[in-house]
């Protein structure tokens, strides 16, 4: 039996996490792993999905970027502590919408936070906790836009501009670069091929935890 494992599903909008999530959690059911939770980031937990309010919707104040980051390391620490790590502790797989690297790529990227920055911030607050294994759903984000357009009115981090999501891009695929956790899955196709593939890439890692 494979040691229990935490996943992580990053990507733009529109790349496709929450499919990939479920789709994970059916992979791993059916390879006898049943005890498997899904969470997002930030949310998942009465205060996280507060924060999440917060950073997601309009107020007549504007959010800095700064207190953009630590709302949502807040969101994460809280969920971190109260659910995904007790849940490792008893044996359980968890499989994340989003986690750290997003904030590099969100807060760093796009909205230009120094990396040392958030590394501080993250080394302070995680320390050396990280996922196991990390599937970067990469999607222009033309396609991604559109795609969540058509899924439902955007909040206020999807409302951003182009050149904000084309540099939150830039971002994720410089820092999944010398990462040899992540895995890089090409999300501009369509539903079916990003499945296969999502599917092919998780068969392997799985494959690799036997030996």
């Amino acid at each position: 039996m494979i040691k229990n494992k935490f996943i992580v599903i990053e990507g733009l909008e529109g790349a496709g996490k929450t499919h990939a999530c479920t789709c994970i959690k059916k992979i791993l059911k059916k390879n006898n792993i049943k005890n498997v939770i899904l969470v997002r980031q930030p949310g998942s937990t009465p205060i996280a999905e507060e924060i999440r309010k917060l950073i997601t919707t309009y107020h007549t104040e504007k959010i800095t970027k700064e207190t953009e980051l630590l709302l949502v390391y807040a969101a994460r620490i809280q969920l971190v502590k109260t659910i995904i790590k007790p849940a490792l502790n008893r044996g359980d797989w968890v499989i994340s919408d989003r986690h750290d690297l997003s904030s590099l790529a969100y807060q760093g990227g796009g909205l230009g936070i120094n990396k040392n920055i958030i590394n501080k911030l993250k080394n302070l607050l995680l320390g050396d906790f990280a996922p196991d294994l990390t599937l970067y759903l990469d999607v222009i984000p033309e396609i991604g836009l559109r795609r969540a357009l058509k899924r439902s009115a955007l909040d206020r981090i999807e409302k951003r501009s182009l050149k904000f999501f084309r540099k939150t891009r830039k971002s994720y695929l410089n820092n999944i670069k010398s990462d040899k956790k992540i895995i890089k899955i090409n999300a501009n196709l369509d539903i079916d091929n990003v499945t296969q593939n999502i599917t092919k890439q998780l068969l392997q890692w799985l494959h690799k935890q036997f030996i």
